[in-house]
């Protein structure tokens, strides 16, 4: 009996999903659905890059000097085996891009997650206790804003070169991952507070500190869920954000080693090449770097106007 009630709830819930306005809202907008199939495809490409890319192109043993710098297989001197051409060691660029992106898009999720953890605690609790507090977690995030993503990436990363100096390639994904979250979960917390400072003048906020409910349970198990639709826009938006700044990162030196690069560590290796008529190196890269951040911000859109019915 447990499991049919389970399968019947959950039924329940898909028809009211698909029933619900957000999915309806969904399927009214193209631009909404194609986003969707564009990250959906990023994703999976790079979820399931050793299954699905032609070649490892970080197995050393299989690469071939004598394959470098070839170009698409449209162009004259191209090969079928590489599609979309091989860079100056060899390196297939489709296999590449996937490849690539599964570290991106692992960074970028990871990031935003650390964000949203610290951001919506703290936002919660300074807009549900106010005073003192409130301020002070204010002054913080104020000062926080005064340090770009970059320049804290560059400072942590001298830091651990200093302190560590043997250890560079392992917490090259750390110092990435804390330095973009480091000035990430601000807008969590100030989107989270002016929500949280609504929410806790409401009435079953007040019924339940009448009855004697402890303050860290309103604010999760009554104050929290009201609160996230905002949070969720944030994340996918920052999403495509973090990203980016990752491939800055790494542009500049300050991201993953070059013996598993990312998108960013890619685009950085194909400028040295731009000039020289290896274009394919660098631009496909930058162009699947694109397409991910242009799918995630157009689905954060979307997602701001089906969560706010006066923007529909």
């Amino acid at each position: 009996m447990g499991d049919a009630d389970d399968r019947e709830m959950n039924a329940d819930a898909c028809h009211r999903f698909v029933d619900g306005e957000i999915w309806q809202s969904f399927r009214a907008s193209p631009v909404a659905m194609l986003a969707a199939i564009i990250a959906a495809a990023c994703l999976l490409c790079a979820v399931l890059a050793p299954l699905v890319a032609p070649h490892d192109p970080f197995d050393l043993a299989t690469l071939d000097l004598g394959d470098s710098r070839l170009p698409p297989v449209w162009m004259a001197e191209g090969k079928s085996a590489y599609l979309l051409g091989t860079d100056d060691q060899g390196r297939d660029i489709l296999s590449a891009l996937m490849y690539g992106a599964r570290i991106s898009l692992a960074v970028g999720v990871a990031s935003v997650l650390l964000s949203m953890l610290v951001g919506v605690t703290l936002g919660l609790v300074s807009g549900f206790v106010g005073g003192r507090v409130d301020a002070f977690i204010m002054r913080v995030c104020d000062v926080m804003l005064s340090f770009p993503a970059i320049l804290v990436a560059l400072m942590i990363d001298g830091v651990g070169r200093a302190v560590f100096p043997a250890a560079h390639e392992a917490l090259a994904f750390g110092v990435l991952i804390l330095a973009i979250s480091l000035t990430g979960w601000v807008p969590y917390a100030r989107a989270v507070r002016g929500s949280t400072l609504v929410e806790r003048q409401k009435e079953y906020v007040q019924a339940a500190r009448v009855i004697g409910v402890s303050p860290v349970r309103i604010m999760r198990r009554h104050v929290l869920p009201n609160v996230l639709g905002p949070v969720f826009v944030l994340a996918t938006i920052q999403v495509a954000t973090a990203i980016i700044t990752e491939a800055t990162l790494s542009f500049l030196g300050v991201g993953v080693p070059p013996t598993s690069p990312s998108l960013g560590t890619l685009i950085r290796i194909g400028n040295d090449f731009l000039f020289s008529g290896e274009w394919w190196i660098a631009l496909f890269p930058g162009a699947m770097l694109g397409l991910i951040a242009l799918s995630v911000n157009l689905l954060g859109d979307w997602l701001r106007d089906a969560l706010n019915p006066r923007l529909r």
